[in-house]
């Protein structure tokens, strides 16, 4: 997962390219959309929606989208879409299992886009159920390093909120808990003057495959094309990878 984790914050500094931009605020707008819809479109009593509002504001979405995506959601506005959870399984080069949520409007599109990237690309679909028993769902709180914020600041913060792990991941810990735990870490986390980037609810691997440069590249190449389609909002894989490995394939 730390690979998994590293290769992510590498990608979302590179992240500057104006289709690439365009791409994620369309998933985090869909994000902010599909909690309104399920939860209403008050911050204060939906947490999944303050999340979500969050993580936009973090990627610089600008708030009138933000505004607008929340008022279509919660019906308020004309024009909110009935977007459809579906998780596509397959396999990566080396053996990687791979995870990919969808929320869609068309499965028939979905599921088509999926295929094309994983058969373009080294990668090939599994029956449902083969894979998704290799990950757990979990809160993962992503907390940027910054002046005077450590990991034993970050531990000490959510130890009682229920957190299970704090991992140091370079620029950023990511600190894991039960899903149900999730608000409360976030919660414990702000009320310790700590910011933080995303909380999320994840998939997380129990088990992850060590993978050499010719193989990473590949899994990165998959991940990439699978994130590039539109109705793609989260890609999930097993894979671990070194540093020196990341290093390699950044230059």
């Amino acid at each position: 997962m730390s690979g998994h984790s590293k290769w992510a914050t590498t990608k979302h500094k590179k992240a500057g390219i104006d289709a690439k931009r365009g791409k994620l605020f369309a998933k985090l707008i869909k994000n902010i959309e599909v909690a309104a819809r399920t939860g209403g479109g008050d911050l204060s009593g939906n947490p999944t929606l303050f999340d979500a509002v969050q993580k936009a504001k973090k990627s610089s979405v600008p708030n009138d989208n933000i505004d607008r995506a929340v008022k279509r959601g919660a019906g308020l506005e004309a024009g909110g879409v009935d977007y459809q959870s579906i998780t596509y399984e397959g396999y990566a080069a080396g053996g990687v299992a791979v995870l990919v949520e969808c929320l869609t409007d068309n499965k028939n599109r979905s599921a088509m886009e999926v295929r094309t990237a994983m058969s373009r690309n080294g990668g090939s679909m599994a029956d449902p159920g083969s894979v998704s028993y290799l990950f757990s769902r979990k809160g993962v709180v992503v907390v940027p390093k910054t002046a005077g914020v450590d990991e034993d600041s970050v531990l000490m913060a959510v130890l009682e909120a229920g957190a299970e792990e704090v991992r140091d991941l370079g620029d950023t810990f990511e600190v894991v808990s039960e899903p149900t735990d999730l608000v409360a870490v976030r919660t414990a986390l702000q009320d310790a003057g700590i910011d933080y980037d995303s909380a999320d609810a994840a998939f997380v691997p129990s088990v992850s495959v060590e993978l050499d440069e010719d193989s990473a590249g590949k899994v990165f190449r998959l991940i990439d094309a699978l994130e590039d389609c539109d109705d793609v909002q989260n890609v999930y894989a097993n894979y671990d990878v070194s540093d020196e490995v990341v290093e390699k394939i950044d230059a």
